[in-house]
């Protein structure tokens, strides 16, 4: 039988930090997908990220699954803003899957590039497994252990109830063991998988919270279950396709999953999951839930890649495919030939193209009062307009930049607030992408220059 693995595969400890989008809490549409001016976190981009809201509206629904989209636009445009905004969006829901690569992993990694590809799909493509089992719910009223002489063997029994009736359970010893690591005691409500025989800590009942004991100010009181003792309850968890295929695989297995180092899985298994989860569908036991994978700059992948692609659109297992690029008329990687944001034409045919365009001054500004506020950071007026400007001039991503080293150099002067003393400081401390073009220039008879070749493998320059 196929192993799926349960949903605990997901419950991993995240670090928090500030990042360059940690601001982005969705894609700040109201009820009607309309772009609010200024909301979690996105400010601008009204058209893409309204774009954005009616894909997302789609794959809710389940009407778009093994489709593509391109975000095109110039750098520092919110390309990826409005992917991560899309991610955080309430609306998908936390079972549909949402994976994001770079284009060039595909290349860095020990395996194909269709394989590493092949991966990304099924990493965003959800099964949602339903499953009925056994548990025995209840409140503790009597927990009886008997022990050997020589303490080698345990026996017990267990008697607990429910508001309707009372049963009495025999205990072996590795039930009992579980029930001694739990800490159960007579007045919690417990439940405990049949199949597993796992162990759920409930809280404890109501009708002991006046007894005189010492307890905790995070105890938690629950009522006692109604109904039977023993009942059947429908347990549902979501995991992908490619945790399913690692599971399954042979030379991989399990611990896989965590180590992160999964390679290459044969064809032939996938098929046989793929035959199995159709079964699953056929049977109602299982539910296909396409997710979305974004792919950042996405111009980086080579003519084969992009073939690949095309391929794996069509296919009935495919997830949507959201893909960013911030290049014009480019080379296609691995050909001579060059193409709109360097993706083939066959390729450009099948996706819907949303533009994003350079942000205005007003914009400019809110977006660096957001980033103040992340970073906990102040600025006065005169260094919040000096900033902006700065932005207009230089990029926005430098500008955003010399927020954190500003607020060093303030903090050296023993300021609260950060001053354009202290972006004037760091913009003479770090170099732009303008002045450092200007200075390679004033540079060129003693630092060394590399001459560009005509081979195929050569940038494009234009």
């Amino acid at each position: 039988q196929i192993a799926t693995g349960t949903s605990e595969l997901r419950d991993i400890t995240k670090m928090e930090r500030i990042g360059a989008h940690s601001h982005i809490r969705g894609l700040g549409l109201d009820d009607r997908l309309e772009p609010r001016v200024n909301s979690q976190g996105m400010v601008g981009q009204a058209k893409a990220r309204k774009a954005a809201g009616m894909i997302l509206k789609m794959v809710q629904e389940g009407k778009i699954a093994g489709r593509a989209m391109l975000f095109a636009g110039p750098p520092s445009t919110g390309k990826t803003a409005i992917a991560l905004g899309a991610r955080m969006a309430q609306s998908l829901g936390s079972d549909v899957p949402f994976t994001i690569i770079a284009a060039s992993e595909v290349f860095s990694l020990s395996m194909s590039k269709t394989e590493a590809l092949t991966q990304a799909f099924r990493r965003s493509i959800g099964v949602r497994i339903k499953e009925e089992t056994e548990i025995i719910e209840g409140e503790v009223v009597e927990i009886q252990i008997d022990r050997s002489l020589t303490g080698a063997t345990k026996t017990g029994k267990l008697t607990i109830k429910t508001t309707d009736m009372e049963t009495i359970y025999d205990l072996g010893t590795k039930m009992i063991d579980a029930l001694t690591k739990e800490k159960v005691l007579a007045g919690d409500v417990i439940s405990i998988d049949k199949a597993s025989g796992k162990i759920t800590k409930l809280g404890r009942s109501f009708a002991r919270s006046r007894d005189y004991d010492a307890m905790g100010a995070d105890t938690r009181f629950v009522q006692c279950p109604e109904g039977e003792v023993q009942k059947r309850r429908e347990i549902v968890h979501t995991v992908s396709l490619h945790e399913i295929d690692v599971i399954n695989s042979r030379t991989q297995g399990f611990l896989a999953l965590f180590a992160g180092d999964t390679g290459e899985i044969k064809p032939e298994l996938r098929n046989q999951i793929n035959t199995k989860v159709a079964e699953w569908r056929e049977e109602g036991k299982a539910e296909i839930i396409p997710g979305v994978l974004f792919i950042d700059e996405v111009h980086m992948l080579d003519i084969e890649c992009f073939s690949f692609l095309n391929r794996a659109l069509e296919s009935d297992l495919s997830p949507l495919v959201i893909m960013a690029s911030n290049r014009g008329m480019a080379r296609i990687r691995g050909t001579k030939t060059r193409s709109p944001h360097g993706l083939p034409v066959d390729l450009l045919d099948r996706v819907l193209i949303v533009s994003t365009k350079p942000y205005s001054d007003d914009e400019i500004q809110q977006i660096i009062q957001i980033r103040c506020e992340e970073e906990d950071v102040s600025l006065t007026k005169e260094a919040l307009d000096a900033l902006t400007v700065m932005a207009t001039q230089t990029t926005l991503r430098y500008a955003l930049n010399l927020i954190s080293c500003a607020q060093v150099l303030a903090r050296k002067r023993r300021a609260e607030k950060v001053d354009v003393e202290d972006l004037r400081r760091g913009y003479g401390y770090f170099m732009d992408e303008k002045r450092s073009l200007q200075w390679l220039q004033e540079q060129q008879g003693f630092l060394l220059f590399e001459e560009i070749s005509n081979d195929k493998d050569a940038m494009d320059v234009s």
